[in-house]
């Protein structure tokens, strides 16, 4: 382990910098763990200043500083003072913060790479071609076998553990996109997120699409056709995974402890419950990438940017699984 994590500080005009550089405060006495944050330096020293961050924020030098909280902009230009939300130039600073995050942990200069959250929106108007951070940094890496993990504790420290084999594609489209091969990837890094974790077993439920898992074939056959064949293929090589399962109960299980993780047949089938169990905790796992990535699974918050008043607690949740997962990986 190299002992440093990197994290993007997104869009700049949201409240990345804000829940970063509160996160990093507070995390900062759990070890000796140096943070390189990759943005705009001046915009983050003076909030670092601000927030009276002790050791203070310094610009990036190299590796072998003296420090363990740094700034390095891969931008080509200071971001001005008081962008609208939504920017162009300030989507444009983002991408280049992420290219730079997944670059610097492909070359192994970091432990891992944690991304402060974008507007898609914002990126693409600015003339992106933009799906996601997931695919974005999928796409950098050269490889499309990664699923996107949502991961989050209740208050009494449950854990809910929620893979998508589907992921921001409309509902419409959910049934044709669904394949076998969508959702054995996504069970087989379900599998390997759980070993990853250093978990005693890893027992996976798989979700049905419709309602009471299509009540056998009476409103949609998707469990027949593919689901249900899926999963006892992957029994049969070995894999501890049952299903399909209503979606109407599969998390109240998972919740209780008898299944390690869930994998969900659409977006919103998996984010609502893990959301209701861990809105200011959810963490974003991208499974399947060569390093490590997680990020706080909420969005850029333009209404409150700039306020002081954005909740941390995701982003702390994200660094701790990366120092966690970087951890076990040593």
């Amino acid at each position: 382990m190299k002992n440093w994590i990197g994290i993007s500080l997104g869009d700049a005009t949201g409240v990345g910098l804000e829940v970063t550089l509160k996160a990093v405060a507070a995390e900062a006495p759990a070890d000796d763990t140096k943070y390189l944050l990759i943005g705009d330096e001046q915009s983050a020293l003076n909030f670092a200043r601000r927030q009276q961050l002790n050791p203070p924020l310094q610009k990036f030098s190299g590796y072998g500083a003296t420090g363990r909280f740094f700034i390095a902009n891969p931008f080509a230009k200071p971001l001005p003072e008081n962008l609208p939300a939504g920017a162009p130039l300030a989507a444009h600073a983002a991408i280049a913060a992420l290219h730079d995050g997944g670059q610097r942990c492909l070359r192994g200069e970091l432990d891992a790479l944690v991304t402060a959250p974008v507007n898609k929106q914002a990126i693409i108007r600015a003339g992106h071609k933009f799906v996601g951070q997931t695919e974005f940094l999928s796409e950098l890496a050269g490889t499309k076998r990664t699923a996107m993990m949502l991961l989050g504790t209740d208050e009494r420290g449950r854990w809910l553990r929620v893979a998508l084999a589907t992921v921001h594609i409309a509902i419409k489209s959910v049934p044709e996109k669904l394949t076998a091969e969508k959702i054995t990837l996504a069970i087989e890094l379900a599998t390997q997120s759980c070993r990853d974790l250093g978990l005693a077993r890893a027992k996976i439920a798989v979700a049905g699409l419709n309602p009471h898992a299509g009540e056998g074939g009476e409103f949609g056959d998707e469990e027949i056709t593919t689901i249900a064949p899926t999963v006892q293929a992957m029994q049969q090589r070995g894999f501890d995974v049952v299903g399909p399962m209503s979606g109407d109960t599969v998390f109240h299980y998972a919740l209780k402890g008898e299944f390690d993780a869930v994998v969900a047949m659409y977006h919103d089938q998996g984010l609502a419950p893990l959301k209701a169990v861990a809105f200011d905790s959810g963490i974003n796992w991208t499974l399947g990438l060569p390093f490590i990535r997680t990020s706080p699974d909420h969005g850029t918050a333009y209404d409150i940017a700039g306020k002081g008043i954005a909740n941390p607690g995701s982003m702390i949740a994200a660094i701790r699984l990366a120092k966690q997962l970087a951890k076990n990986k040593s």
